[in-house]
């Protein structure tokens, strides 16, 4: 599987959650307008308390304009996700292209620099994490969306590394996912650059998980 199909056929931000469809070059950049004013919102707050109300005012938009394409702050919050998704996903393609890995850990470190990178310069990056059904929708929708990610990933790693390609891999993959969600997230509550403790341990805990399994062969 090709790198860039991590991003492939995912050029939209919460296409089903959007009322108006097809979305224009002018409809996209409206969006794009509140979805930065619910980012900050996000930041200074908190999701549990973003109203559409207060996206409208920080966007400079009418209330009406922020209905048109986001009927609630349910669905506002999952298109901030969407989006912050989609731009990890992009960071990671853009890091292996420019780095061009020769082993299978330094790509996957690359995924792991992006998140880390992604909390300190994506505004409201870190709702991503949270999996309360009034932002993210069912349970089964929030896990469906980061296996995915895994076994994209996990299809990557084989065919470009030679890892033994199937179910166990994207399984291993998904638990780092896990660890990494949870050490990265713990190293951003305090300092808002980030725990460098947290972070290196993150990456310690990864490769050590994954190289018992994996580097004896490859």
């Amino acid at each position: 599987m090709p790198i860039n199909d991590l991003v492939a056929g995912q050029n939209t931000i919460g296409a089903p959650l959007v009322r108006t469809e097809p979305i224009q070059e002018r409809s996209a950049a409206r969006i794009d307008a509140l979805l930065d004013a619910a980012a900050e919102v996000v930041d200074e707050i908190g999701f549990d308390r973003l109203t559409t109300a207060m996206v409208a005012e920080r966007a400079g938009a009418s209330i009406g304009t922020v209905y048109r394409y986001f009927p609630d702050r349910i669905v506002l919050l999952q298109g901030l996700r969407d989006r912050a998704v989609l731009r990890y996903r992009h960071s990671v393609v853009a890091a292996i292209h420019a780095q061009s890995p020769a082993h299978w850990w330094n790509a996957v470190e690359c995924a792991i620099d992006a998140f880390v990178g992604m909390f300190r310069d994506e505004p409201g990056f870190r709702i991503i994490r949270f999996t309360d059904a009034e932002r993210a929708g069912s349970a089964e929708e929030e896990v469906s969306r980061d296996v995915s990610f895994a076994t994209q990933f996990a299809e990557i790693l084989a065919d470009e590394y030679g890892l033994p390609a199937g179910d166990d891999l994207a399984f291993r993959l998904e638990v780092v996912v896990e660890m990494m969600d949870a050490l990265i997230n713990r190293a951003f509550v305090v300092d808002p650059a980030g725990d460098e403790r947290y972070i290196a341990e993150a990456r310690t805990v990864a490769r050590e998980y994954l190289e018992r399994r994996y580097d004896a062969e490859n």
